[in-house]
């Protein structure tokens, strides 16, 4: 695992980049976020979606609307950069859709558009 730090009109966000899977479960996934802040101090945070058990992205276990109500419990900012466009899901589709229009999570291509939405 990888973090740095970015500033952008006075917004701090970490990155974290990893090869190895990070988030299994809600419990992993707010475990991940906690360690990141109290390493860092910062709350917005941008992690690949290789990181990210597949599983979380099956909307009918609830997994990921479990773990993003935990994170807005925490202030957490959270956008998980990758191609989602390989998943074929209506609900997951307008999930992502509504997300990425909001101002918490945001399920983007990259990190250039992660960090706009972050510091809008």
């Amino acid at each position: 695992m990888k973090i740095y730090n970015i500033n952008k009109n006075n917004e701090d966000i970490s990155v974290v980049e990893s090869e190895d899977i990070l988030i299994n479960d809600v419990g992993s996934g707010l475990d991940f976020a906690m360690e990141v802040s109290n390493m860092t101090g910062i709350n917005n945070i941008i992690l690949n979606k290789e990181a990210v058990n597949d599983v979380f992205f099956d909307l009918k276990n609830r997994m990921l609307g479990e773990l993003l109500q935990k994170y807005i419990n925490y202030n957490i900012k959270i956008a998980f950069i990758g191609d989602f466009s390989g998943y074929d899901s209506k609900a997951l589709n307008d999930f992502i859709y509504e997300s990425n229009n909001g101002r918490d999570f945001f399920f983007v291509e990259d990190i250039d558009i992660a960090v706009e939405k972050m510091t809008k």
